[in-house]
């Protein structure tokens, strides 16, 4: 396997997971005291693309009433000090450095806001830092750059309380504003139905007119909006249910906010997983939604499951790490953790990069992390290993990937362990990309698959790959170090994968110089 210099090679130099800088991110821990649930989350691992090491929320409404009290909830108060005190001791025992923990719109607007977080510091030692609305989408909007680096468009955070809009363009994050658009506020509003849809609709206007013209791609930040993208999925059947770059239109949202007003709530709750007290809320934020896409008309919409505590992570990362893509790192360390040779997965790149040159940027990146996690899963059971790499591809945890780029991944990850992708239990997954697209993923999952089989020692001659598509014809230049490899099942697997391609093999075995 020649070892090949291609122009974005940039991508695969030293992962910054290993830096002193990035490692002192490796385990944050960031508490969120929202208007409507208080959460720890405690990330690890490539910081670039965090792993979520603990994730706990607690609903507790801390925001309930207080536009007619002017207090906090009483008995959220006592659930939130029992939660805030249980996340302190999470901690510790976790070996933490001390928490971060901010608090938004209930605390802050409340007369006893500050008499709660004394409370708090002396009965936990946790001091809560009160953020401003335009401080909370600030830090929204980090967290979708988070996942969407260089991302542009207009991020809206709907919490309990309150909703911020954000702009974000060229990974930067520009005017903010803030308004009283939470459902646990709409529900306070006197005159029924129709006063607060005119509410929604004289706020939101205003909205518009510091903001201008909105007509980019909008990024949905918060439980609600999370909420009525799970129901979305279930009212059109959608078979992939993971909630971070779902796409949304404005017939979808139309479609879904009628759905929602016409059914039972408790039914919907049970079918789509959803809480209770989340529940309770999602008609009012549906109204939000709805004229929120009516007053910006955004050209599409997307879920991301990033938010203000992503935001406060990305904080603290050195613009060198920002940088970076975060599929790319995340696989780099996936590879360093899990793989049976790590730095495998580069040569690998190399050595199939040629039946690929021609391909766009945004899938050159998906051969790359197709390359990099290629080995990752080899624990499993041989039986069931196929299915564990789609699994794992299309339902992880990571950021800079679309749902059909997690197909992709994912059909590419299965063919790399099994020729065929039929009878599979994901099959309903495949319709998400076209058929030229899975036939791509499986000519990469086979080229993987074959040249999984040639590992040697670092110094060894490697051999090549040749691609003519145009001829239609595949070759192989095998050295007399990889002689020895190419056996029985390596000549079977380079077969299939000419087959896929549909192409005409050649053979040519280089003999030692005597």
């Amino acid at each position: 396997m020649a070892q090949i210099e291609t122009p974005d090679a940039g991508l695969f130099g030293r992962p910054l997971f290993e830096d002193p800088s990035a490692r002192a991110l490796a385990r944050v821990g960031v508490v969120d005291v929202g208007s409507n649930s208080v959460r720890l989350v405690v990330f690890d691992g490539a910081a670039r693309s965090p792993a979520y090491f603990y994730n706990e929320k607690i609903m507790c409404a801390l925001g309930a009433g207080l536009s007619e009290s002017g207090c906090l909830n009483p008995k959220g108060r006592v659930r939130a000090l029992s939660a805030l005190r249980r996340f302190q001791h999470l901690a510790r025992g976790m070996g933490l450095p001390e928490l971060t923990v901010v608090a938004t719109a209930a605390v802050r607007d409340a007369r006893d806001g500050q008499e709660f977080r004394e409370e708090v510091l002396r009965e936990t030692g946790l001091r809560i830092w009160v953020i401003d609305g335009e401080e909370e989408a600030r830090l929204s909007a980090q967290g979708v750059l988070l996942g969407w680096p260089g991302s542009y468009g207009l991020v809206c955070d709907i919490g309990g309380s309150s909703m911020e809009l954000a702009e974000i363009s060229d990974g930067r994050v520009g005017r903010r504003v803030t308004s009283s658009l939470g459902p646990l506020k709409l529900q306070e509003i006197k005159g029924g139905k129709k006063a607060r849809k005119a509410h929604i609709k004289d706020v939101m206007q205003d909205l518009k007119d510091s903001l201008g013209k909105q007509r980019d791609r909008l990024f949905l930040v918060g439980g609600s909006w999370r909420a009525i993208a799970r129901i979305d999925m279930y009212r059109r059947s959608y078979p992939l249910h993971v909630l971070h770059e779902y796409r949304m239109t404005a017939r979808s949202v139309s479609a879904t906010a009628k759905f929602i007003e016409n059914a039972d709530l408790d039914e919907l709750r049970a079918a789509c997983g959803i809480s209770a007290a989340r529940m309770s809320l999602v008609p009012l934020a549906a109204e939000v939604l709805s004229r929120l896409v009516n007053t910006f008309r955004p050209k599409d919409i997307a879920i991301s499951s990033y938010g203000i505590r992503e935001g406060m992570l990305y904080e603290q990362m050195p613009q060198r790490l920002r940088d970076r893509d975060p599929l790319i790192e995340a696989c780099r360390f996936a590879e360093a953790k899990d793989a049976r040779m790590p730095g495998f997965g580069k040569l690998l790149y190399a050595f199939i990069h040629p039946i690929f040159r021609t391909v766009p940027e945004p899938q050159r990146r998906l051969i790359k992390a197709a390359c990099l996690l290629h080995d990752v899963s080899w624990r499993a059971h041989p039986d069931y290993r196929a299915e564990t790499c789609f699994d794992n591809a299309t339902r992880a945890n990571l950021g800079g990937l679309k749902h059909s780029e997690r197909i992709f991944l994912g059909l590419a990850l299965l063919h790399r362990y099994s020729n065929k992708r039929e009878g599979t239990r994901f099959e309903d997954l495949y319709g998400l990309i076209d058929e030229p697209s899975q036939r791509q993923a499986e000519i990469l999952g086979k080229a993987m698959r074959f040249g999984s089989m040639l590992w040697m020692t670092q110094d060894a001659e490697r051999g090549t790959l040749r691609w003519f598509p145009k001829k239609k014809e595949l070759h192989l230049r095998l050295t007399p170090d990889m002689i020895p490899l190419f056996g029985e099942v390596a000549e079977a697997r380079l077969a299939s994968l000419a087959s896929s391609l549909e192409a005409e093999l050649h053979v040519k075995r280089v003999r030692a110089r005597q």
